[in-house]
């Protein structure tokens, strides 16, 4: 009777374990137009019959400005391309 027992506890064990509901944070609507509209502006997406338009950057470019996007509630602090990198610019 022990190794039923036994049994029975690893089973309610397994069930309670893979039955549990898993939490997720969804992204909501606002913050995924708001970061799709600033990945549309940061890359901007290519235009048939205009071969001057395109998007930059890689696929892989284009995810992490958007997963940054969201984890900052949809806002993106995009510096400016045009600012010089040195330090002797600022002087």
């Amino acid at each position: 009777m022990p190794c039923r027992n036994l049994q029975k506890s690893i089973g309610l064990a397994f069930v309670l374990a893979f039955g549990a509901p898993v939490t997720a944070s969804a992204v909501t609507v606002e913050v995924a137009r708001a970061c799709d509209a600033a990945l549309a502006k940061a890359f901007p997406p290519k235009q048939i019959g205009n071969p001057a338009a395109g998007s930059k950057g890689t696929p892989k470019e284009r995810r992490d400005y958007f997963s940054k996007c969201v984890a900052n509630n949809g806002k993106v602090d995009d510096a400016p391309a045009d600012t010089p990198k040195d330090s002797k610019a600022n002087k």
